[in-house]
């Protein structure tokens, strides 16, 4: 598969709007474009779908080993892929190291890196930052570099400079561009949805990637990738286990019916956890609790994952109907997964960051409050907790929010990589698993098994 990673020195470099532009000029070009996120980010993906018009993949060193990556990465068929980087080039897990950076996905799947260097304030320090980060690890896979925020006038001398002293090809810049800036919000950026005229903007921003950009010169670089290290032996996404009889009998399984909550308050979806439900016999079915007055019929169980409820707090709450459609669907048996958004939507209250309080649906006794901090953030291993009345491998998640809980369950304890903090979390049911941890079940595919196989239970 051609393909090139691009990667900065730091978050706010530029690394999404630049992916974005290129990704929209390959498209104006013709090419058949597929792109993956480093880490576990959501938003990010979301303007990959919007350019290109098809889903964009997750590629998280925590959630997934080696092996699982470059499946993932051979899984879609296209002309090229491009892979966009997670904070700095080496920033990892616990701020101390370098797994499930983006330096390790370029290393594991043997893609060339292009380092986007924004270039504001400098000139000849951007040899030397570049030279830091060829230099850090031998093994870096750094082919290349992008300007971000140069002038026309100084680039010419910049490109000179660093490949004539550092031997590295230079594939062009982006001067600082007046209003194509992604705004940002306390969980990240604005969703694609909110910015106005974006199909616009982004065709303008991938015509000035075919001005500036050197977009022959990144096809070049893709297509001298080396081969994807796939083993011969197919592996399922799971660590364990063998392939053809666990794909024989996914086959078997009877289909049941899962509503998926997905709008404007609950779009943080990982497309490959809904294809480890269906691989698990699930029948997606989407709704929206904001604007659906009731829920799709036949349900066995329902998913609810993160978003912004905060923002939807007054039209949620005043979905009536929704809410206690909801709320009558678990309560009479129906099997409920709820993280971090989803599972503030089944408190009792959420009070929004202006502290206006609305009900919600009242599974949980309590409320949900803004902190105006993050309470938990990063990678966490949860154990000791069981999923759907079933014990289990430890599962691998990550927390990232403004708001806390009352009432945030104490059925799991999560521990943070590389370190000793550590604190209880995640409510545990027989029909209910939730809590503020989001979950990528490539991780753990117990998770999305269990779960069918609960709801089959109640089917029959």
């Amino acid at each position: 598969m051609p393909r090139f990673l691009l990667g900065a020195p730091a978050s706010g470099s530029g690394k999404t709007l630049i992916t974005c532009g290129i990704l929209q000029a390959l498209q104006a070009r013709g090419k058949a474009v597929a792109s993956f996120k480093c880490g576990p980010d959501y938003i990010d993906p979301m303007f990959h779908t919007k350019i290109i018009g098809a889903k964009s993949r997750n590629l998280d060193g925590f959630f997934l080993n080696q092996e699982q990556i470059c499946r993932e990465l051979t899984s879609v068929d296209c002309d090229i892929a491009i892979l966009e980087g997670v904070m700095g080039y080496y920033d990892g897990i616990a701020g101390i190291s370098t797994r499930a950076s983006a330096f390790e996905v370029a290393k594991w799947t043997k893609t060339p890196a292009v380092l986007i260097v924004d270039g504001k304030g400098m000139s000849v320090s951007v040899t030397a930052l570049i030279q830091g980060f060829l230099a850090y690890q031998t093994d870096n896979q750094i082919e290349g570099v992008i300007f971000n925020r140069v002038s026309p006038m100084l680039y010419p001398r910049l490109r000179k400079m660093v490949e004539e002293q550092l031997g590295i090809q230079v594939y062009g810049y982006v001067p600082e561009l007046k209003g194509f800036k992604l705004e940002s919000r306390h969980l990240g950026l604005k969703l694609p949805e909110e910015i106005k005229e974006l199909k616009e903007q982004m065709h303008l921003l991938g015509e000035q990637m075919e001005k500036t950009v050197d977009l022959d010169g990144l096809l070049k670089l893709a297509a001298q990738a080396e081969d994807i290290p796939v083993a011969e032996k197919k592996e399922d996404l799971v660590r364990k286990g063998d392939q053809g009889k666990r794909e024989k009998s996914i086959v078997q399984r009877e289909k049941v019916r899962i509503g998926v909550a997905k709008d404007e308050a609950f779009c943080f979806i990982y497309e490959e956890n809904l294809e480890a439900l269906r691989r698990a016999g699930a029948e997606v079915c989407f709704f929206s609790p904001i604007h659906d007055a009731e829920l799709p019929p036949e349900l066995e169980g329902i998913v609810l994952y993160g978003g912004y409820p905060e923002l939807f707090a007054e039209r949620l709450s005043t979905n009536v109907s929704m809410r206690t459609a909801v709320c009558a669907a678990i309560r009479q048996g129906v099997c409920c997964i709820a993280e971090c958004g989803g599972f503030m939507y089944l408190h009792e209250t959420l009070k929004d960051m202006e502290g206006k309080e609305y009900p919600m649906v009242g599974i949980f006794p309590g409320n949900t409050f803004y902190t105006g901090k993050l309470s938990r953030f990063g990678y966490v291993t949860l154990t000791e907790g069981t999923v759907f009345g079933e014990k289990t491998d430890p599962i691998t998640a990550h927390e990232f929010h403004y708001f806390d809980s009352t009432n945030c369950g104490d059925d799991f304890l999560a521990v943070k990589p590389l370190s000793e903090r550590s604190w209880r979390c995640m409510h545990a049911e027989e029909r209910i698993l939730a809590g503020y941890p989001h979950i990528h079940y490539g991780g753990n595919p117990q998770i999305a098994e269990l779960f069918i196989k609960k709801c089959k239970e109640r089917k029959r």
